[in-house]
């Protein structure tokens, strides 16, 4: 089917949702209709995906002169898998939030901006064209900032909508600066006129002359666009606005976080493959980044006290392995291990996601000390959520362990090379570990009952929704439960999807299936060994847990250089008002009054003034001609 259904499809979805939002009804019917009708429609694509194909679009290209906008849309196996996983988690979350925000005044607006912002991630995928893809870019960083303060009644929720639309404007400057620097050198925004100008190494006859592209402004430009995929995908030195975007609805986080506007930067990165293996500067630059983030977002996940927090911790640490597939794997290899593990996250987290938001509907609330032992009075909730929490830690032959797999053994490839490849693969070794421990944990909280003796972990939680009654909570479960069931049957088969050879990956090393589960093993036992008297995450943090609830001190981070650009910016102000504008009123209150004064000096009430004047100004003529003669 062609994309542009799909996308329109959404867009008429959000245009509707507004229109109709004082009839919950009619809203309801319209974002669940379209959602279905795209994840199907997306399947059936996915079926049929052939090789690369470029498709017009319906509105014509522009030719600007020195640079043509073709406003092209494309597909090709890889992308088709991508956009049927959008649109499947898009699905499910609008099924899903019919239950669990059902007494929600504002659900209408709610579904119509996950409408809108699907299609925008669906012009993303699909794009052939730099400008498209920023406007989807851009659409999407609106939408999140609506989804996130959408409970926009508690302060909470507003401060995290503009921490995240903030952090990430401020990093999208250079995903802008990036985009129009590729468009300006390739004299056209088409993706395949962009990778043939930038893509390739000069050549230079013996004289000294060189051909082809810059490879100095290439580096800068795919750095400026690595530093915006960074802040879109949480990680190092942006990782903090995610984890604080939990205020929203839990299926407004499930939707940011599965397959959408995190994973965003995988799939820009992934089409511009060509380019950016090579620039080594820019691959240096976001394997470092993504080293870095995978663990420090695993070992935050261990201790935070909200597992919701704990989710969106470990998010930021998929992204990073996602995309530390793209900064090592070589350039003969392509970017397709990203994308399947892109697949397989959207998969596993959207699960993770729901199943908690039903066990914290049941349990008040996300906070672990809330959680404790939640799982014996939701069978569905726990079993969905081991089944997701098994795909996350890579346990093998499950989704999320297939595409792990295929990560490493990319990682691997790369570091053979030269590259950040080393780096990354002593990280993501150390983060199967750490992140086995944290999803063994998980389970530990919602399956053994509470410990007295147990320090408290703090209650507060980040999904305690306003004015919602135990009863409205519990009505209306079948469609919860049937999304719950069909994204824990798919996390388990997912892994068939390589029979469709929609991904061009190499064949499964036995070597590193075995190295996943000695590290599997050891992250799970270092779990029960910490939760033999309590919740692991307890014990882990010690006294030290308000540290990881911060992000060790990230915040404070982010504050402080606020207060250092605000307080520079208010010195530039001053010198442009009291310095540089202070000579400006200078001269002009000088002109003021020195004609004042002569205008006073020349009134008609005192003409002896001038006729002294006049006499004064002969006799000085008198006398300089004198002496002058002399």
């Amino acid at each position: 089917m062609n994309p542009q259904v799909l996308i329109f499809t959404m867009v008429f979805a959000a245009i509707a949702g507004l229109l109709l939002k004082r009839w919950h009804a009619a809203a309801r019917a319209v974002a669940v209709g379209t959602s279905g009708f795209t994840a199907i429609a997306a399947a059936d694509a996915m079926a049929r995906a052939t090789d690369q194909q470029t498709l017009g679009w319906l509105v014509p290209g522009l030719d600007l002169g020195p640079v043509s906008l073709p406003l092209d849309l494309g597909t090709s196996r890889a992308t088709a898998a991508v956009a049927f996983a959008v649109a499947l988690v898009a699905a499910a979350v609008q099924v899903y939030s019919t239950w669990y925000l059902r007494d929600d005044d504002r659900y209408p607006t709610f579904a119509a901006t996950v409408s809108l912002f699907t299609a925008a991630m669906l012009l993303l995928v699909h794009s052939h064209d730099l400008v498209l893809t920023l406007i989807g870019w851009e659409v999407m960083g609106w939408c999140s900032y609506l989804l996130i303060g959408h409970w926009s009644r508690k302060p909470s929720a507003r401060r995290a909508a503009y921490k995240a639309f903030l952090v990430t404007r401020v990093a999208d400057i250079g995903f802008v600066l990036g985009t129009v620097g590729l468009i300006a050198g390739a004299g056209t925004s088409s993706l395949e006129g962009v990778i043939a100008a930038w893509g390739g190494a000069p050549t230079c006859d013996p004289l000294g002359q060189c051909t082809g592209p810059d490879s100095v402004l290439r580096a800068i430009l795919l750095t400026l666009l690595v530093v915006g995929v960074l802040g879109k995908s949480a990680q190092v030195p942006f990782q903090d606005w995610l984890p604080d975007a939990m205020e929203g609805p839990t299926p407004a986080s499930a939707l940011i976080h599965a397959a959408t506007m995190v994973a965003a930067g995988t799939v820009v990165l992934a089409a511009l493959f060509p380019v950016f293996a090579q620039a080594e500067s820019a691959r240096w630059v976001l394997g470092v980044s993504t080293a870095i983030t995978m663990l420090l977002a695993a070992l935050l996940a261990l201790g935070q006290s909200d597992l919701k927090r704990l989710l969106a911790w470990s998010t930021v640490s998929q992204v990073a392995i996602m995309l530390s597939a793209l900064a090592s794997a070589p350039a003969a290899d392509g970017p397709d291990a990203g994308l399947f593990h892109l697949w397989s996250h959207a998969l596993f987290k959207s699960l993770l996601f729901l199943s908690l938001g039903l066990l914290g509907v049941v349990a008040g609330g996300t906070a672990a000390s809330l959680l404790r032992g939640v799982g014996t009075r939701s069978r569905l909730g726990r079993w969905t959520f081991l089944i997701g929490l098994l795909s996350l830690a890579g346990v093998p032959f499950l989704v999320g362990g297939l595409s792990k797999e295929h990560v490493l053994a990319e990682v691997y490839a790369g570091a053979m090379n030269r590259g950040p490849g080393l780096f990354v693969l002593c990280s993501l070794l150390a983060t199967v570990v750490v992140t086995a421990a944290y999803s063994t944990r998980a389970f530990l909280v919602i399956a053994q009952t509470a410990n007295d003796e147990e320090p408290a972990a703090d209650a507060a939680s980040t999904d305690a929704q306003p004015n919602r009654t135990d009863a409205v909570r519990r009505q209306g479960r079948g469609p919860a439960s049937a999304v719950l069931v069909t994204l824990a049957l798919l996390t388990l088969i997912g892994g068939l999807v390589l029979v469709l050879d929609l991904f061009t990956l190499h064949e499964a090393s036995w070597i590193w299936l075995a190295v996943t589960v000695v590290l599997i093993s050891v992250g799970c036992g270092l779990a029960f060994a910490l939760g033999r008297s309590g919740d692991p995450g307890v014990r882990c943090a010690g006294r030290h847990g308000h540290r990881f609830d911060t992000g060790f001190g990230a915040d404070t981070a982010y504050r402080a250089l606020a207060r250092a650009v605000v307080a520079l910016a208010r010195g530039v102000a001053f010198l442009d008002t009291e310095v540089i504008d202070g000579f400006v009123r200078g001269s002009a209150v000088a002109a003021r009054v020195s004609g004042g004064r002569l205008d006073r000096a020349h009134r008609a009430e005192r003409p002896r003034n001038g006729a002294w004047l006049v006499v004064a100004g002969l006799l000085a003529l008198l006398a300089l001609g004198v002496f002058a003669w002399r």
